[in-house]
């Protein structure tokens, strides 16, 4: 008989079970309890009982471990230091959407040289997680792959919906799923009616094609997650985290009957993609926040920033053998401002919004 399927695939791979994964590298009680810590305080952010600011802040993508938990490592005392503003969590994104070709993060090719190592990307995706957790550093990540949850959602504890995925069936079936509060983005053009919707679609139950712990091929069939909020990351030509922008957004929201939950992406078409200009989308949102508090309410909970040990990134070598002359804590994805920039960004709000937000609740065990 003449073969009909198939016919452009050229192996099929075994992978180990998200079972056999989590058995080789197992939940640590500290690590479950930095994660189930970072979701209740979001969760009460989303809630509007805790009135602190979530900020997601660090590398465009992680591709070197040593450099990644060095920053961790900062971020933690950081964290500490403005905890009575703000909650850090860190951004820890492994899978890299791409408009055409190029590097897909280090899930997928964690050798960085086209090799598609998948199953060393997941074992040690899921080791630097692990490790993040069991600093008391929650993690958040961009969830792209349907499958990649299973693997590592048990160690995440925000999750980013990408403006070009907003739109996608599968990923609003996948995030009515999550664990976590999952922010959807805006898409490229600007438009916010996709991540509108998405927010309603997932708050809703689902049935849709997965695997499960074993890796068997199911049914999945969900609750639905209440905790779906909009991401505002520009698009379109021009940025949208101005007052006016910010007051359309909660029109949009209001419209839709959602809560006026929004997080302000400081970089991609905010910042026109120059990390320069971060800290001035930062300090403009602050000084939102500090308004609208002051006025007595609230929309813009949270913030994303981009950010390594260096200022800017740079490009990977096509010859593997010159990976060891990567510049150490610089990004090979979207430039991110540097470490002291950081420090200077979250210590001037953390002063801004000491003078204007009540001392939070203490968190619930």
């Amino acid at each position: 008989m003449q073969q009909t399927e198939n016919l452009n695939i050229e192996a099929f791979d075994l992978l180990p079970t998200p079972e056999d994964v989590h058995a080789r590298l197992p939940l640590s009680d500290a690590a479950a309890e930095s994660v189930l810590a970072g979701r209740r305080a979001l969760q009460r952010i989303l809630d509007g009982s805790d009135p602190r600011v979530f900020v997601v802040v660090g590398p465009c993508s992680i591709h070197d471990p040593v450099a990644g938990l060095d920053y961790a490592r900062r971020l933690k005392a950081l964290a500490a230091e403005v905890a009575g503003t703000m909650v850090l969590v860190m951004r820890v994104y492994f899978e890299k959407p791409r408009t055409a070709t190029g590097w897909k993060g280090y899930i997928n090719d964690p050798r960085m040289d086209d090799s598609f190592h998948i199953e060393e990307g997941l074992h040690k995706a899921r080791e630097f997680l692990l490790a993040v957790n069991e600093l008391g550093l929650p993690a958040g990540t961009e969830a792209l792959d349907p499958i990649a949850p299973q693997y590592l959602g048990d160690l995440i504890a925000w999750t980013a919906i990408g403006a070009r995925t907003s739109e996608s069936q599968t990923h609003r079936e996948m995030s009515s799923g999550l664990s976590t509060p999952v922010g959807f983005k805006n898409g490229t053009d600007g438009s916010l009616d996709a991540a509108v919707n998405a927010v309603i679609s997932a708050s809703s139950p689902h049935s849709f094609l997965g695997i499960n712990m074993q890796g068997r091929s199911c049914v999945v069939r969900t609750a639905g997650n209440r905790y779906g909020h909009l991401v505002l990351r520009g698009g379109g030509g021009r940025p949208n985290y101005d007052t006016v922008s910010v007051a359309l957004a909660e029109a949009a929201l209001a419209k839709a009957k959602l809560p006026h939950n929004i997080v302000v992406d400081c970089s991609h078409a905010n910042s026109y993609k120059k990390p320069e200009l971060q800290p001035l989308v930062m300090h403009d949102c602050i000084n939102q926040i500090c308004d609208q508090r002051k006025a007595g309410h609230r929309s813009i909970v949270g913030l994303m920033i981009e950010s390594f040990i260096e200022a800017g990134n740079q490009p990977i070598p096509a010859d593997p053998a010159l990976h060891g002359q990567l510049k150490y804590g610089c990004s090979v994805t979207d430039a991110c401002v540097d470490w002291p920039t950081t420090e200077k960004m979250i210590r001037d709000a953390d002063a801004a919004l000491r003078g204007v937000l009540p001392t939070p609740a203490r968190d619930p065990k």
